[in-house]
């Protein structure tokens, strides 16, 4: 259903992108995962950006869902939202909310609110690097049972956030990213980092290949620290 409603958005997103001003991508994908599940499954993902007067947004949405002997094995959706705003021309003041949701991961479901400040490291051109560091607030809820009935962990507390954004343009046709997000608190360390190269097909459509690791440093015992997904995609641009 989550693949279903992601579909109908991307194929509703040009035209809106049309009247408002809005840029960014949508893509759908298969993927192999490997670490708490083993599976072939497929995923989409949304990524869209606009700017008012002074101020830039950006929205993005994923889905991951998998099924072995047609069994459910790997369900992942993730919200995320950030607006920011120039201070000069390469410090920034931001603010960010994200929201992640796993049936078969270390943890069920987890928030971050958060903010601070953003460095353009490098100007756009055909190199650009964003890093961006500050407070928040972290909530999220592990499976591990507690000494009471097999309730699992709630777990509320301060925590921090960096994260960094490379994009490089090699020609018109092929481009690479790199982007790192940590979140740290006093119960776990959470890094991720995702790589890929977008190959331009015809129009605005492209190829991409990515290959993301997501690692938990503290989990329920029994599950792995560590998730890895490859993807191989079709990108649609909007623009």
């Amino acid at each position: 259903m989550r693949i279903l409603l992601l579909t109908a958005a991307l194929i509703a997103a040009p035209a809106f992108a049309q009247d408002d001003g809005i840029s960014g991508e949508a893509s759908i994908n298969g993927s192999r995962t490997t670490g708490n599940t083993e599976t072939t499954d497929v995923g989409g993902a949304l990524n869209l950006g606009w700017t008012t007067g002074d101020w830039r947004q950006k929205f993005d949405a994923a889905v991951d869902y998998g099924e072995i002997s047609d069994v459910e094995s790997k369900n992942r959706f993730r919200l995320g939202y950030q607006i920011d705003r120039d201070i000069n021309e390469r410090l920034y003041a931001y603010a960010n909310a994200d929201y992640f949701q796993d049936e078969f991961g270390a943890y069920k479901y987890g928030t971050f609110v958060g903010g601070g400040l953003g460095y353009h490291a490098i100007l756009p051109g055909n190199i650009k690097w964003d890093l961006e560091a500050g407070p928040g607030y972290r909530r999220q809820k592990t499976r591990e049972p507690i000494n009471v009935g097999p309730a699992s962990l709630i777990e509320s507390e301060l925590a921090g956030r960096a994260f960094s954004d490379f994009e490089y343009d090699f020609n018109d046709n092929v481009s690479l990213y790199n982007r790192t997000e940590l979140i740290t608190s006093s119960s776990d360390t959470y890094i991720w980092n995702d790589i890929g190269v977008t190959a331009q097909m015809f129009e605005n459509f492209a190829l991409r290949a990515s290959f993301r690791v997501d690692t938990h440093s503290d989990v329920p015992v029994g599950r792995e620290k560590t998730d890895t997904i490859t993807r191989l995609g079709v990108v649609y641009s909007i623009n």
